[in-house]
């Protein structure tokens, strides 16, 4: 019996390199190239979805807060006081209070352009605690946004589309008015632009404005904890409720390409049925010899088994190095596609950002390289039964 696994691995192999049949070599490596491709697609594919999702959450986190609360009406009074509730919790690494609400801003220049906004107010030194807005910053300092001095921090898209830069004015403009005889005169001010970022989301940069508090008056389970201390009455928001739909439909798109690009995998797998049932139509005399000198059933069954299994395992290897290859450098790739054809593949105002990052997650390299091999090792089975079950008589007589 320890012979038996060494004879049906030596036929197998020989089998697999036998170039008697150069159109059944050449189906094999098709095979092969099929199994490859499907699963370097696949890992690409996945990759790029993490990648996405991986530097959205990044991108986001690095202008907003975990988790945010907030009073109804005229907002947290006393908000130093339960700043310091909120920091005795053990969960919560830094906390800073912000108003924010939507405006209008126009260019302070006769024709200037318009654009609606969010304008938060913010405590500069405090901010740095829980956002990296001073690092996100190309022009200005976090310093200029001084109280009583009226600076406002724009997005580089909200800048670039109000034709502004620092130094420049824009006027906010505030729902909330004044009642006059005349009606409600909206709230106006003049404010000198202190300084512009870049997130690398697209939503934000359009239509982010930041300025000092003073003149604009575990995340989900921690925020919670924090709301029920400081008494209730309160509306708690983290942030993967605001971003819900996001990343929800980047998990749901992330399920369907996998399912759909496995067909890829499926299609490749079947080609490896038609190679070996070619091969055990080719080998059909050797089938009969081997039977005739007592080989049994199960061991042809092995041999062509490993045969198809062989060719499964050297494809799924393959694709994986090729799959994880381009997804580490397909950001270098992209790049120089881009150069090359002058085409900008990424509209950042449509897939809110402007690279396309890849991110290499190991359990989904194995998965994608599980569920192919088990596909072609499925695919076996039948073309190694046929062989298994070939009467040795009948397969002389008509050699």
């Amino acid at each position: 019996m320890a012979l038996q696994a060494p004879f049906e691995l030596r036929i197998g192999r020989r089998y697999l390199r036998s170039t008697g049949n150069r159109f059944l070599s050449f189906i094999s490596a098709i095979s092969m190239v099929g199994v490859a491709i499907g699963v370097a697609v696949l890992i690409v594919v996945l990759s790029v979805m993490n990648g996405f999702e991986h530097e959205l959450r990044a991108r986001i986190l690095s202008l907003t807060s975990h988790a945010t609360i907030t009073a109804f009406g005229e907002g947290l009074a006393d908000w130093p006081s339960l700043r310091a509730v909120a920091r005795a919790n053990p969960r919560v690494a830094a906390v800073t209070p912000f108003v924010e609400g939507e405006v209008l801003l126009i260019a302070d220049r006769p024709g200037g352009t318009s654009s609606a906004a969010t304008l938060r107010g913010i405590d500069p030194k405090l901010e740095t605690e829980v956002s990296s807005l001073h690092e996100r910053l190309t022009t200005g300092s976090m310093q200029a946004l001084e109280p009583g001095a009226f600076g406002v921090i724009l997005g580089v898209e909200l800048a670039d589309l109000l034709g502004v830069e620092a130094g420049d004015a824009v006027v906010v403009v505030v729902a909330r008015g004044h009642v006059t005889p005349a009606g409600v005169v909206p709230r106006l001010r003049r404010f000198t632009v202190a300084g512009v970022f870049r997130s690398g989301m697209y939503e934000i940069d359009a239509t982010l404005a930041v300025v000092h508090m003073v003149d604009a008056y575990e995340a989900p389970l921690a925020v919670r904890e924090v709301a029920s201390a400081l008494g209730g009455g309160l509306y708690v928001e983290d942030w993967t409720q605001r971003n819900a739909n996001f990343f929800r439909s980047i998990e749901l798109t992330k399920r369907m390409m996998f399912f759909i690009l496995l067909l890829v995998v499926a299609v490749a797998a079947f080609n490896i049925v038609s190679t070996l049932v070619m091969a055990v139509k080719d080998k059909q005399p050797d089938i009969a010899i081997l039977r005739t000198i007592g080989a049994r059933p199960a061991s042809i069954l092995a041999v062509f088994t490993t045969q198809g299994t062989v060719i499964g395992l050297l494809g799924t290897l393959a694709g994986v190095a090729l799959g994880v290859l381009l997804s580490v450098n397909l950001e270098a790739i992209v790049h120089g596609l881009e150069r090359v054809s002058g085409v900008q593949f990424m509209d950042a105002s449509v897939y809110l950002m402007s690279d396309l990052p890849a991110r290499v997650e190991p359990r989904d390299v194995a998965l994608i390289a599980g569920t192919a091999f088990a596909l072609c090792c499925l695919s076996t089975v039948y073309p190694a039964w046929r062989a298994a079950t070939t009467d040795p008589a009948r397969a002389l007589r008509h050699d």
